[in-house]
């Protein structure tokens, strides 16, 4: 809890060095930013397979809707707690601010294990978290999609759940649903496309070919194993992917397209089952001769105590806060260029607000105009974040958050106190 504690005051830190770059943010104001607005607690009964009965616990936390509804992902892991979904949440507000999507952030969780539970019983706990949390969900006011241990199948049991409860289809409540529940197409590969298209701009800033690039990527859910992927497809080699159980290794590139993606990625694959590559571990691959490394797991994967052993010249956050303060420094020190979070894993939550729309308008887009929008509107955050870099001749991060944070502050001072 220690670490997860740690975290929110990570965020709540990175938004008062933010403030000294602001005229105008007076101290009451960062106090009303360094809060969420909402915090839910649930702790709710789920009937198992053997008849017996858990309790588990949940959180959903709404950070800021100044500029807009909520929104945020859903995330299902044994170590989550208040503390870590509320600075995600902020984290969120930043993002959506930065990407200029009339949302403020939101974030969801419930402390288990997925792998741990059948379908049929994470059907059950996702019906009664739902329920739990109805109370402040909707179209207007939160909006939920899918996170670590969660995905479209489980967006759609919420979006279910709700609308039978409301006596109504509501497709907008949530996104990241399947395609004939109101899905986006380009939704699923949506974070890992907005990692991958800040990579490119990021190496065109750097000199640096983005071909031949030796890439390292942690993490290989949803967004890693995407993001490896579409970066392959680009002719960018992969030397290393990793997940909770380990990580693998070849120096002359892994076939992620032809053998890893789809097959040892999500809930039931592990890539310490693919045999012809060297096995390692998380640490071994921070610490790999690589151009790019793409943290793409958990907060905090990258402390002091290792960030010290990075070798690359690039790295991208496709997580939610891998790097803490003290690692954010040491990368600088070495000359390590960070795209942070905020800007790099926004492709996400770009897609659910254009599946958010289409769901509204009932009208859907072909898959090429979600990702021609989604890139055009990526390359334009970036960049704005490096002129802003420019301007207050700081690092990317503290530039992303100069933009996010201003928004934000402008909009609640413009709305006022009510009452």
């Amino acid at each position: 809890m220690s670490q997860h504690i740690n975290v929110f005051e990570m965020a709540q830190s990175q938004l008062r060095a933010t403030a000294r770059h602001l005229d105008g943010l007076t101290p009451g104001l960062i106090d009303v930013l360094a809060m969420p607005m909402r915090q839910l607690t649930v702790n709710f009964p789920v009937v198992m397979d053997d008849g017996s009965v858990r309790v588990f616990q949940g959180y959903r936390v709404q950070h800021n809707s100044s500029r807009g509804p909520t929104k945020g992902g859903i995330r299902y892991h044994p170590e989550v707690d208040i503390f870590e979904t509320s600075a995600l949440a902020m984290w969120m507000t930043w993002k959506c601010a930065v990407a200029n999507i009339p949302y403020g952030g939101a974030k969801g969780s419930i402390k288990l294990d997925p792998k741990q539970l059948s379908d049929r019983e994470l059907e059950r706990l996702t019906r009664r978290y739902a329920t739990e949390i109805n109370i402040i969900l909707g179209e207007r006011s939160d909006i939920p999609a899918p996170d670590v241990g969660t995905n479209p199948q489980t967006m759609a049991w919420i979006m279910d759940t709700i609308s039978m409860q409301r006596g109504q289809t509501s497709l907008g409540v949530v996104t990241g649903k399947p395609i004939e529940l109101g899905g986006s197409l380009g939704r699923v590969e949506a974070t890992g496309r907005g990692v991958v298209v800040t990579a490119e701009e990021a190496c065109k800033i750097m000199n640096m070919k983005l071909e031949g690039a030796r890439v390292a990527v942690q993490g290989f859910g949803n967004v890693g194993s995407v993001a490896a992927k579409l970066i392959e497809d680009m002719g960018a080699k992969v030397i290393a992917v990793s997940d909770a159980r380990g990580g693998i290794y070849r120096k002359d590139g892994l076939p992620i397209a032809k053998e890893l993606y789809g097959r040892y990625a999500g809930r039931d694959g592990s890539l310490a089952d693919y045999k012809d590559a060297d096995q390692i571990t998380n640490e071994d691959l921070f610490g790999l001769d690589c151009d790019i490394l793409i943290p793409a797991a958990l907060s905090a994967s990258i402390t002091k105590e290792n960030a010290g052993k990075v070798k690359a010249k690039l790295v991208v956050e496709g997580a939610n806060g891998p790097l803490t303060p003290d690692a954010d420094a040491i990368l600088e020190d070495k000359g390590i260029l960070v795209c942070p979070d905020i800007l790099a894993n926004a492709g996400g939550v770009v897609v659910s607000y254009f599946e958010w729309v289409q769901d509204l308008q009932n009208f859907f887009w072909d898959e090429d105009e979600v990702n021609v929008k989604l890139e055009k509107l990526m390359r334009h955050s970036f960049g704005a974040v490096r002129s802003t870099m420019e301007q207050h001749k700081t690092n990317m991060r503290t530039a992303a958050m100069i933009i996010g944070v201003k928004r934000v502050a402008e909009a609640t001072m413009v709305r006022g106190i009510f009452p």
